[in-house]
């Protein structure tokens, strides 16, 4: 297999992403932790069921809606003021979210706290992008990876400690310390931001594409059951989301500065890897809607075991991700994203199998092995995604990336909960609880198939760059420092 020697990580790149960390790790947390806590802050404002979902629900339209800022803004203002201010308006909806008196006031204090948190994790990605290059990338992903797949397994547990020990409204008090070591760290450490030459904010992108993308994921979430398919508002609401999006394709591809440059997919790499990031995101949140559902109905288990049984799939992929950075960028990510999905099939075919009762400690093996595919899969794709993006516009392209992220993971939870809905009420009617399992393993069926379709996309990968006969001089494209861009 062709290889490539990158360059080492230096001194300075693992300070810079250590001091992007302690501010993503609040974000990571936030919506594990959230989760938890919905149960005591509707009881405690007694609120309805279809009140206090929009306590999340807001969050993520929010995170729609500021994803394809990210990129203008660091054009415009520079990386560490817009790293400044999100940590801060972060910080702020944090405090008025934990002094919130109503479920109306939550949730309006959500949207502010979304405005930060969805610029956060985009930001760190472009930044760390800038400043490692496309030879050093892979490694500096499985950093920001880290704290990424430790959310689900500690959030969880974190919260469930905080609610029984002080109460919901500490899961946002926490945030406090973590944001404020954030902004002193990252007033000292991140450079100062250089001449702005962003062009003006285009008006046009910013009329179509946030309003369709909240419209867009609104719609997913409302897809509960089969009655989603036929509900006039949700169809409206999907409606008008798609033909918003619609227009920003026609209205950026006539542009020369969109919000957004859909000129991007030009690039095989970069248009395969959107691809695999938004199966991903399917192949990720999909079973993290089933697998509780699972266990607490099938096999009566409380939340706190539910927990500890999810974690193996965490625990593989932070094995994989410890090894996936240095993999990709030696050999490419074509490889490790084709070994990384058949393993994750290999871990997803037991779950099809529910019918059968396997026990739990098959499933938790099971489990691992999928977060080890699903970790080699996460760090390849994004990793791959930069490799012929040129420098000024990593930004654009990282605000792409979470856009499609975000979209995967919405439309994973929705098209996972309908194919469930259709298998329950058939199997309800059947005696015994192996037909409810029977229900579960068939939905998992499709999950098996929406990871096979990876496949596809990850053939059309570039193949890894050949390794260069020693005193050869590397084309500029693999060159390990390029020119420095908006992000200086």
């Amino acid at each position: 297999m062709p290889s490539i020697k990158a360059p080492g990580l230096d001194r300075g790149l693992i300070v810079l992403a250590a001091v992007l960390l302690a501010g993503a790790v609040a974000s990571l947390l936030d919506t594990t932790i959230v989760s938890v806590a919905l149960e005591s802050i509707a009881r405690d404002f007694g609120a309805s069921e279809n009140s206090f979902q929009w306590v999340s629900t807001a969050y993520l339209l929010t995170l729609a809606l500021v994803t394809p800022l990210v990129g203008w803004s660091v054009d415009r203002f520079g990386a560490k003021p817009m790293w400044m201010f999100s940590i801060t308006l972060f910080l702020l909806g944090s405090v008025l979210c934990g002094t919130a008196w109503s479920i109306t006031s939550l949730v309006v204090f959500r949207v502010v706290k979304g405005i930060g948190g969805g610029m956060i994790l985009p930001l760190c990605q472009a930044i760390l992008a800038q400043a490692a290059g496309p030879q050093r990338f892979g490694r500096v992903m499985s950093l920001i990876a880290l704290p990424a797949q430790l959310a689900p397994i500690v959030g969880p547990v974190l919260g469930g400690f905080i609610i029984d020990g002080l109460g919901w409204r500490w899961i946002f008090f926490v945030n406090v310390p973590i944001c404020i070591v954030a902004l002193v760290l990252a007033w000292r450490i991140l450079p100062a931001p250089g001449g702005r030459h962003a062009a003006p904010v285009d008006r046009g992108g910013l009329l179509l594409l946030p309003p369709g993308l909240g419209l867009l994921v609104y719609g997913f979430s409302r897809f509960h059951d089969t009655e989603g398919f036929t509900n006039p508002v949700t169809m409206l609401v999907l409606s008008a989301g798609i033909a918003l999006l619609g227009g920003f394709a026609v209205h950026a591809l006539r542009t020369v500065n969109p919000l957004l440059d859909l000129r991007l997919f030009s690039s095989r790499a970069f248009s395969a890897s959107s691809v695999l990031i938004f199966l991903h995101g399917v192949a990720v949140y999909g079973p993290l809607f089933l697998l509780p559902l699972f266990y607490a109905r099938t096999r009566g288990y409380d939340a706190g075991t539910i927990g500890w049984l999810l974690a193996p799939q965490g625990l593989g992929t932070l094995l994989a991700i410890a090894f996936a950075g240095v993999l990709a960028d030696r050999y490419g990510s074509r490889p490790l994203v084709l070994w990384g999905t058949a393993v994750t099939a290999l871990g997803t075919v037991v779950f099809t199998q529910l019918f059968a009762a396997p026990d739990d400690i098959l499933l938790s093996v099971s489990l691992f092995v999928r977060g080890l595919g699903l970790g080699f899969v996460g760090v390849a794709i994004t990793a791959g995604a930069y490799r012929d993006i040129s420098a000024v516009a990593i930004a654009g392209a990282t605000g792409m990336i979470s856009v499609v992220q975000r979209l995967g993971a919405s439309f994973g939870t929705a098209v996972i909960a309908v194919i469930l809905a259709v298998q329950l009420p058939n199997a309800s009617t059947l005696p015994g609880s192996g037909h409810i399992a029977s229900a579960y393993g068939n939905t998992f069926w499709w999950m098996l198939t929406f990871t096979l379709i990876s496949f596809i996309p990850a053939a059309v990968l570039p193949r890894p760059r050949s390794k260069r006969p020693s005193g050869t001089a590397q084309p500029a494209d693999t060159d390990p420092t390029p020119e420095r861009g908006p992000l200086a």
